[in-house]
């Protein structure tokens, strides 16, 4: 019986997983070639302050979304190319290419969902 359940599970965790790395590819051509290059450039220099590297843990500057610097291409550029108290300017370390590529990746990643309101408590 326990030889059972355990290939009953080690059959789930495989489906699941299987899944899983059939809808990546599907997510990544999503994508167009310019915001692939972005995703790649983002998650190499941006990353480190940007993306959380576990659940629960606090990023050192503030995740990025769609709505990022209001939604506008220029201030983004501008936060990138010379940037602020807290983030290093990329100027002389990105090509435009690549700050474009940043920007149109970032501007496909969807916003949090905001909560209810009325949400019990």
């Amino acid at each position: 019986m326990k030889t059972v359940i355990c290939r009953t599970a080690a059959a789930a965790c495989f489906a699941v997983s299987a899944i899983a790395a059939a809808q990546a590819p599907q997510a990544a051509s999503a994508l167009n070639e310019t915001q692939l290059l972005g995703r790649q450039v983002f998650a190499q220099s941006c990353g480190v302050c940007h993306l959380q590297p576990s659940m629960g843990v606090k990023t050192y500057g503030p995740p990025l979304d769609k709505t990022a610097a209001n939604g506008s291409d220029d201030v983004m550029r501008a936060f990138i190319l010379n940037g602020t108290d807290r983030m290093p300017a990329f100027k002389y370390y990105l090509k435009p290419a690549e700050v474009d590529a940043i920007i149109a990746y970032v501007r496909t990643l969807p916003a949090p969902l905001a909560p209810a309101a009325n949400a019990q408590k």
